[in-house]
């Protein structure tokens, strides 16, 4: 099982940093529409990997892979790209890019103004993001933070995955 959490985590966290570090430069120039679709789009490839990891490891097994198992290959591959994007986004946070923050907050008060909200939400998206900024800018919440953010998806493609993808005693193989 070592084997597949590791490879295919390992990639997932390729995907997602990639799609982190493409998106950076769009946020810092204020194009949040092209960040914003570039970015899910990264999250959602990068949860197709433990789809690739649950079925890699399958094939791989003589005997039957129940939901369980294959479900834990896929929350240990989700557990293994999310701890490398926390250390990638601490590096691209602290030391690469230092005025993420700011630009962050502006993003974020860019998009509710764009969107034609009144004052009165606009104000509270820059409380919000201010907020954000406070807690993003200690390295243990910005941590939590980052790891809180692919672990909801990762948890359901890893559901739908190992649902879709076990297979019960006295199941064939697949060639």
């Amino acid at each position: 099982m070592k084997k597949p959490v590791l490879l295919f985590g390992l990639v997932s966290a390729a995907v997602a940093i990639a799609g982190m570090a493409a998106t950076t430069p769009l946020i810092l120039a204020g194009d949040h529409a092209k960040s914003d679709l570039l970015g899910y789009s990264a999250m959602v490839l990068s949860a197709l990997l433990v789809y690739f990891g649950i079925r890699w490891y399958r094939d791989r097994e003589d005997g039957p892979v129940g939901f369980g198992r294959a479900f834990a290959v896929g929350l240990l591959i989700t557990l293994v790209s999310a701890l490398v994007q926390v250390a990638a986004f601490q590096l691209l946070y602290f030391k690469l890019v230092p005025g993420f923050g700011d630009a962050f907050v502006a993003c974020m008060i860019d998009r509710a103004e764009n969107a034609g909200e009144p004052p009165a939400k606009v104000e509270e998206a820059a409380r919000t993001a201010a907020t954000l900024k406070r807690l993003y800018a200690a390295p243990l919440t910005n941590a939590a933070l980052t790891f809180a953010a692919p672990l909801p998806i990762g948890v359901v493609a890893s559901a739908l995955s190992a649902a879709f993808l076990r297979r019960r005693a006295g199941q064939v193989p697949r060639a």
